[in-house]
């Protein structure tokens, strides 16, 4: 039993370069294992982090471009808006400005017509009453000359009046 006892016993010499070798084996592992992944999965964690500070710093000015181009474009609008509206006004005050001036023209052309018209209407009274006067006056002389009878007479008006027609003619 002794014998076997041998192996269950502990040594207290194995148990302390055991565990100096255990320390030794991890302080190894530390400095060259450890440390070298650390730092890279540091290395990592930096370079992931500026990437999200970049990637967030551009979606942060994209978005203000958006924000000035929704801007810009809503202007935009509204200017065509004013312009067209502004067009508008512009035509229909154009367009009232026409019709008025045509108004005016029309108004001036009749005004012009019934003057023309009561000025030949005076002519032609005018005209008139001197081929009536001349007309009596033949009527006086042909009477003066001759005795007529109710033929001759209207034979004579009928010969002047075919006379005066000639005459307008």
């Amino acid at each position: 039993m002794e014998k076997y006892l041998s192996f269950v016993t502990i040594d207290v010499w194995t148990l302390i370069f055991t565990w100096a070798n255990l320390l030794i084996l991890f302080l190894l592992m530390k400095k060259f294992l450890f440390n070298p992944i650390k730092n890279i999965l540091k290395q990592r964690e930096d370079e992931i982090k500026s990437m999200y500070d970049d990637a967030s710093s551009s979606k942060e000015a994209a978005d203000k471009l958006k924000e000035e181009y929704e801007e810009r474009i809503d202007n935009a609008k509204k200017e065509a808006a004013d312009i067209v509206k502004s067009a508008v006004k512009t035509a229909e005050m154009r367009s009232d400005d026409i019709i008025e001036d045509a108004k005016n023209t029309a108004k001036n052309i009749l005004d012009k017509a019934n003057k023309e018209i009561e000025q030949e209407k005076k002519n032609a009274v005018n005209e008139i009453k001197t081929d009536i006067s001349a007309l009596a006056v033949d009527i006086a002389k042909k009477v003066i000359q001759k005795d007529i009878t109710k033929a001759d007479h209207e034979k004579m008006i009928d010969e002047i009046i075919g006379n005066m027609g000639d005459q307008n003619e």
